[in-house]
């Protein structure tokens, strides 16, 4: 099997994720741009509830770096407290205890200092609904009743005027939800939202230029060729994206007159990662084998025309919501899940993985194929039409 782990993203690279989660990039495009696979960005998002972390930033009261260097210096020199705290134009008080948490007087290193009070600064603060349990329990039956969080913080200022630890945003709300870490409403009310979202969408975000919605120019499957179906010649395919967990995918492709399965490792679900990925495997069957793909509505083939000038494929999309009618496929999807169980996080299996799990099936016999072997029907039909 593939690679289990990867190396995690460093702070400027989640701040980079952070950055086009905010302007509306898919996972897959996140993912491309870091290097990473598309579930990977999908764990640190989930686990933030897909709500963006507030940028961490010193207090202007606390001591900085150059004045913590102050104060090393000026104990070096043997100076008092209060002239060094005359210098930096602080407190001798506030000069003290820094001295004091730093190990005192022969210890103390500004550096080692200054990077202990940045990593106190990370505890974080209960929100205002851990701290209220009684505010906790009318958000939490409110939320069950199906009203939104901005009808719950809406009626709160209404219902109790002036009573600000009986109020809280509908932002907070949204955050205690879908950051479950915070442990204050339990998960079980996201299906009391109208969204039914797991994660927090950026308010602001756009989607401008990215593929969405229609499949442009794409040819339905009412146009197909008579011979595609009746399954008379070889070389017409049926194809999909089955579905992992952390949001992983492969694509599968099922020969029509055969059942010849093959398996196809995929970046993500974005249409530039699926068509290059479909394009590379596909150019390496036979011209005889390269006739049609039929494929669903599903955006992942926005860009079909680059795959039919890659591969001479020509491409047809079946009518919205009829799954039904690349039948083929999707029975061979079922078998599939055999050896791909829901839940399983597909970006583990290597191209090598999914070739052998692929030639196992297509070497199992069929019933509908009078219990020969798809590749046995496949070589047959090769020849004839040689």
């Amino acid at each position: 099997m593939g690679q289990m782990g990867r190396p995690g993203l460093s702070a400027g690279q989640k701040a980079d994720l952070w950055q086009r989660w905010k302007q509306g990039q898919s996972l897959s495009e996140i993912g491309r741009a870091l290097g990473k696979h598309a579930g990977s960005i999908h764990g640190v998002l989930s686990s933030n509830g897909g709500c963006i972390p507030p940028i961490r930033r010193r207090s202007r009261w606390a001591l900085t770096l150059p004045e913590r260097e102050e104060i090393s210096r000026g104990m070096a020199a043997n100076r008092s407290i209060r002239y060094i705290a005359a210098m930096l134009g602080r407190a001798p008080s506030t000069v003290s205890r820094e001295i004091t948490r730093g190990g005192g007087a022969p210890t103390y290193r500004a550096a080692e200092a200054d990077a202990r009070a940045w990593d106190r600064t990370r505890r974080p603060k209960p929100c205002r609904l851990a701290v209220a349990p009684m505010l906790q329990g009318i958000v939490a039956s409110k939320l069950a009743l199906e009203w939104s969080p901005e009808q719950i913080a809406g009626w709160l200022k209404r219902e109790f005027p002036g009573q600000e630890t009986m109020q809280v945003s509908h932002e907070t709300i949204y955050r205690s939800l879908f950051i479950q870490a915070r442990g204050v409403l339990k998960k079980e009310l996201l299906g009391h939202l109208r969204s039914r979202r797991r994660m927090r969408r950026v308010k602001h975000a756009t989607t401008a230029g990215q593929s969405r919605g229609q499949i442009v120019d794409g040819v339905s499957i009412r146009n197909r060729p008579a011979d595609v179906e009746d399954r008379a010649i070889p070389g017409h395919w049926e194809g999909d994206l089955i579905t992992g967990s952390q949001n992983t995918h492969i694509a599968t492709l099922v020969e029509r007159q055969s059942r010849f399965t093959m398996l196809v490792k995929v970046p993500g679900k974005d249409t530039a990662g699926v068509v290059m990925a479909l394009s590379k495997q596909v150019r390496r069957l036979p011209s005889a084998l390269r006739r049609s793909l039929t494929w669903d509505r599903g955006m992942e083939l926005a860009q079909h025309k680059r795959l039919t000038i890659a591969t001479n494929v020509q491409v047809y999309f079946c009518d919205p919501q009829s799954p039904w009618q690349r039948g083929t496929n999707e029975n061979t999807n079922r078998l599939l899940r055999q050896y791909f169980p829901k839940g399983t996080n597909l970006s583990r299996y290597s191209q090598a993985d999914l070739n052998r799990v692929a030639l196992r099936l297509n070497q199992r016999p069929r019933k509908t194929l009078g219990f020969q072997t798809p590749v046995a029907i496949l070589k047959t039909g090769v020849a004839l039409t040689g």
